[in-house]
């Protein structure tokens, strides 16, 4: 998986936690290291069992967002928002 990341979209930094959810399980907590109408660039502990596609809940802003994987490298994971 590559990043296609436009021009001009850049994503403001920032540290939220949030929550990655799948299967109408439980989630996976992650910090949000970058935000944008678009997409997101996420941090997890380990990337074991986190499926391409997935919701991101950012309780502190209520909001919900259907992701798809962008890219994975290491701990953190860039998605975009479908």
């Amino acid at each position: 998986m590559t990043e296609d990341r436009r021009l001009g979209t850049n994503r403001p930094r920032q540290l939220k936690a949030g929550t990655i959810a799948f299967n109408r399980a439980g989630g996976i907590s992650c910090m949000i290291r970058n935000l944008s109408p678009k997409g997101a660039c996420l941090e997890v502990t380990n990337q074991i069992g986190i499926p391409d596609k997935f919701e991101l809940l950012v309780d502190v802003d209520h909001l919900r967002h259907a992701c798809r994987v962008a890219w994975r490298r290491d701990k953190r994971i860039g998605v975009e928002f479908i």
